[in-house]
């Protein structure tokens, strides 16, 4: 449904504001609701003249937002059984000097990897195969500086490792990294104009001179082995359906507890201000602590973002054809006034069955110690294990023990399954159920029916029990 006319007077003058004030020669904006593009709105010249104006199929260079794209490629083969998010990348890619790093690693940034390339300028030098990528990197001058930090310790962005993984992508495959993702995700998803070149109607890419209202034309190359961190091409109205989907979910592209896993991985809390990135998303808060996840991207003569907000139900897309420019809140700014103008209702509640292997009886009440916690299901693919207090809650999901060898994403939700961490104090963490169901062990905590109640409490029970 299509925002309120009110509504969108609003958003039109704050991305006006953008296109003035960033001094952007051409905007195209857009906002997500019900699965569907509900605003579209553009200012500005595709020249940065006189030329025509936007709409919601003119393609602009989206960057670095490329690399949701490939994160969900990576994650369908780890769902399929093909890899671990735990393997070393030389498992899979061998041959570089990072190659101790893992594939969850590169996923969100913490390889420890150098950010670009050890060639040329790689976003305006036309890209070779992955062979001379690699051989750059082994140059002598060259290998120290590979890692700029110790692999697993901090978040360091690296476009260098999703170089990489593109390579893993094509290799599992046995076909090129962008045949891939148009199969797997474009396709299903509806994004026909998301491609590898450009395909008129598009913006042209431009740069503004910093001191004088003047435009220069930038290159556009094929950046070869490097196209898996920020090569694509894609329009307001595709972007609109990634949003949906990483609102909504498609399941022959991701199943959802996956999808969840994307953007819990690294997960700020409310009122951090620091870098943090899940897999393939940039996560950080927005108004009253949402937290709000996407990616921007940008290129020689572009720049735009994506933006999702899973508590609000929207999304929200702008691209630009400036390099370097743009105006960063925007994304947030037009999430906030929808939301703030027509707050979103709550989906209906529906009844759904326990996750699969969780019979009923495993639910409700449990206490670690003295302290009461409850386990609840969400729907048929997750559990809650929230305090009673003020401790917080963890959410889980399905997990077997040896994940390598699973197959497909239903088969992780089988019986016997470990439940794994998403969030909250237990991100990781494995929870295992007692066989006669009387307990389980999370992170060697013994959690039982009452406190000290029956089940095997290290360091054992007081015998003559509670006493006043």
């Amino acid at each position: 449904m299509d925002v309120l006319p009110g509504t969108a007077q609003r958003l039109l003058a704050r991305s006006a504001a953008a296109q003035t004030g960033a001094r952007l020669p051409s905007l195209a904006a857009g906002v997500v609701r019900d699965g569907a593009l509900a605003w579209f709105g553009a200012r500005g010249h595709l020249d940065g003249r006189r030329g025509p104006a936007p709409d919601p199929d003119t393609q602009y260079r989206i960057g670095s937002i490329t690399k949701t794209l490939t994160a969900i490629a990576v994650l369908r083969l780890r769902d399929e059984g093909c890899l671990s998010l735990d393997d070393a990348l030389d498992t899979h890619l061998p041959g570089t000097p990072f190659g101790a790093a893992t594939i969850g690693q590169l996923l969100a940034h913490r390889g420890g990897l150098q950010a670009e390339t050890a060639g040329s300028w790689w976003e305006r030098t036309p890209g070779g195969p992955w062979a001379d990528v690699a051989g750059a990197l082994d140059a002598p001058a060259a290998t120290h500086a590979a890692l700029a930090h110790p692999t697993g310790v901090r978040f360091h962005y690296s476009n260098l490792g999703f170089g990489a993984l593109g390579q893993v992508v094509a290799g599992h495959r046995g076909r090129p990294w962008f045949e891939v993702v148009h199969d797997e995700v474009l396709a299903p998803l509806g994004m026909t104009r998301t491609t590898y070149h450009p395909v008129s109607p598009r913006a042209e890419p431009l740069a503004v001179h910093p001191d004088a209202d003047l435009v220069q034309t930038e290159p556009t190359v094929d950046t070869g082995a490097m196209a898996a961190a920020g090569q694509l091409w894609a329009t307001v109205a595709d972007l609109a359906r990634l949003g949906a989907f990483l609102l909504d979910g498609a399941d022959d592209v991701l199943a959802a507890d996956t999808r969840f896993e994307m953007k819990a991985a690294a997960r700020t809390r409310t009122g951090e201000d620091r870098p943090a990135y899940g897999y393939g998303v940039q996560l950080f808060n927005g108004r009253d602590g949402h937290r709000r996840y996407g990616h921007g991207g940008s290129m020689p003569g572009y720049v735009g973002a994506l933006t999702v907000d899973d508590d609000a139900r929207l999304a929200s897309v702008w691209l630009a054809n400036s390099t370097y420019g743009g105006d960063w809140a925007l994304g947030g700014a037009l999430l906030d006034l929808v939301a703030e103008h027509e707050p979103p209702l709550p989906g209906p509640w529906r009844s759904a069955p326990p996750p699969a292997g969780v019979a009923l009886e495993l639910l409700g009440t449990w206490c670690w110690g003295p302290h009461r916690f409850t386990l609840r299901a969400i729907g048929s693919t997750l559990l809650e294990l929230r305090s009673h207090g003020d401790r917080g809650a963890s959410r889980f999901h399905a997990e077997p023990p040896h994940p390598a060898s699973a197959g497909s994403a239903a088969d992780r939700r089988s019986e016997g399954a470990e439940w794994v961490g998403l969030d909250g104090y237990y991100a990781g963490e494995r929870l295992r159920f007692a066989d006669d169901g009387r307990s389980f062990d999370l992170a060697t905590f013994v959690f039982t029916r009452s406190p000290y109640g029956d089940g095997p409490v290290p360091g054992g029970v007081d015998p003559a029990g509670w006493i006043a």
